[in-house]
Parts: C-alpha cells; structure tokens; sequence
C-alpha cells in the first residue's frame, strides 16, 4: 500500500473504499472482503446511511485480532443538518457509535451547505418540491466545532469535502487547525487543477471521489470506463480501465476511494497498486479534461455550490 502525509504528519493509505449507495446487505461484505484483500482505509458518511452496517464489520474485524483499530483509516463526514455549532459534536457521536470505531481518523464537512435540522432522519428537509430548506450559518462557526472534536479527541483529523477556493478562504485564516483534505470529485472530465493547486500550496491534500464516474445521477451520462483513450492504455498494459483511472489519481499525488461492493471489482481496484503509468500516458488522460460534472447539487439540490450556474 502507498500513503501520503498529511499536514498532521498522519500518513493516510491512497487508496481507499468508497461506500456511498453501497446497499444494506452488501456493505458489510464488502467491507470485509476489502480488509481481507488489503484496504485500510474506508470512506464513509452519516447521509449514506450505512454505517451501522459497516461497523458489524469493523467490530466484529477489530474484535477478532485480525487486524487493529489504528492501522484501519475510517473517514466519515458530516452531514449538512449537523452545521449548527451545538450539533456538531452530535453528528460525529452517531457516526462514532453506528461505526463501533472509538473515534474516527479523519471528519470532513460533507458540503458547504446547512439545511434545516427539523430531526435526525430528515435529512433532506424541503420548503417545496424544488426548494431545500436551507439556513445560514457561517461555515467558520461550524469549522470551530470541528476543531473542538479534535481536541476533546472524538477525531484525529479534520477536512472538507466540495469545498470550492472561494469556500476555503472563508475558513482557512481564521481556522486554528487547518483542514487536512478536501474531498472533491475528480476524474479525467474533470480534473479540476487550479483548485488541486490551491490545495497543494495551502498544505490540503485532494481525496478523489467518484474517480470511475456514475450513471447514478443521469443514465445519459458519458462512460469513463469506455473512454477511447483509456481503453487504449488498459489495453497496453493489460489491466482494466478501472485501474487505469484509479492508479491515475495516486499517480498525480491523490488519495482516491472508488466505490465497490462486488469482490471481484474490490479485488480489481486493489491491483490497481501493481500498475505503473507512463509520462505519455499520463499526458494522454490530461487531454480527457472536459470540466464535466458527474455530482451537481444544482441538478437535485438546485444550490449552485459551485458558482456555476450561469456558465457556459
């Protein structure tokens, strides 16, 4: 496994699990047959509601002396009715107590948006049918609660995830403790450099979600996957283009959680390790950029998170 440090000085392993709409049923599969397979870091979040699922895994796993706590990287994150300074340590506790893992490695803000809190469940709170119930609290104040969860020892690391420049600058002078991530979709139609770079100078490391793509969001989407140019460099290097995209992004100095629940896809994604890509190779994928958005609240959330809604 390859790790890269962190401002904290933690090394997190680059290659993770990603477990959004990883089904009930099939999470805790997964989640074991990747530690069997050699995964130690996994991505997980309140808002996915799967976590207790998950945490059978990493108790019954951590119980059984197989493996130990400290040399799994659990990442979670929290979800945008938990914002309000008093509750953000109650987001992080029910994440804590549905993952069985003591405390977590690294908590992000999941997105610099705040809803409604009207319950724990509603975690999608509406005005109407095309409008999120949405309240203004400053991302700084919620930044010091986070803060406040490494201190008390809840957390060792905290970050953010879909966090634009503009959105780090409204927290990074002011924070006592800097953010150690952003997590951010990143894959070669969107490549997003100036931000990486932004990152990368402030001491931020980039996490690649959705590195594969998604058709979860609009079946219409283009496929990664079939790209002409990756299919080609899988093709000379005799591995599939999953690997190709993963490796990709470790190459470029990203940590990356591409999202599995078959085995033999957690399986393919972990020799991904095994692959080495080559300048043009990588010259090659940076031609790919096309600034395309699989993930765009402003299509289900109508936020422009972004800053994007009036570009072309």
């Amino acid at each position: 496994m390859e790790y890269i440090e962190l401002n904290t000085k933690q090394k997190i392993p680059a290659l993770g699990i990603g477990t959004y709409r990883s089904p009930k049923g099939e999470v805790g599969k997964a989640i074991k047959i990747a530690l069997e397979t050699g995964f130690r870091h996994i991505d997980c979040a309140y808002f996915y509601g799967n976590e207790d699922e998950i945490g059978e895994i990493l108790k019954e796993t951590f119980d059984q002396g197989k493996i130990k706590r400290e040399d799994v990287w659990i990442t979670s994150k929290l979800w945008n009715i938990f914002h309000d300074p008093k509750d953000v340590q109650e987001g992080c506790e029910k994440t804590i107590k549905d993952l069985q893992c003591g405390y977590l490695d690294l908590f992000l803000i999941h997105w610099p948006v705040c809803f409604e809190k009207r319950n724990d469940l509603d975690l999608l709170p509406r005005k109407d049918e095309n409008t999120m119930s949405t309240v203004d609290i400053p991302l700084i104040e919620t930044w010091h609660a986070m803060e406040k969860l490494v201190e008390i020892g809840l957390v060792k690391s905290i970050g953010i995830s879909n966090f634009t420049k503009e959105r780090i600058e409204e927290i990074y002078e002011k924070a006592k403790i800097k953010p150690v991530i952003n997590q951010i979709e990143n894959h070669p139609y969107l490549q997003q450099e100036e931000l990486c770079e932004y990152c990368r100078k402030n001491g931020i490391q980039i996490t690649a979600y959705s590195p594969l793509g998604t058709s979860h969001f609009k079946k219409e989407n283009p496929s990664l996957l079939q790209d002409p140019i990756i299919l080609e460099i899988a093709k000379k290097h005799n591995v599939s283009p999953a690997q190709i995209l993963i490796k990709w992004q470790i190459q470029r100095g990203n940590t990356v959680i591409p999202k599995a629940v078959k085995p033999e896809h957690i399986k393919d994604n972990f020799e991904c390790l095994k692959v080495k890509l080559t300048e043009e190779d990588m010259k090659q994928i940076a031609t790919l950029d096309r600034h395309f958005r699989f993930v765009n609240p402003l299509n289900f959330w109508n936020i422009d998170v972004y800053g994007e809604a009036n570009k072309k």
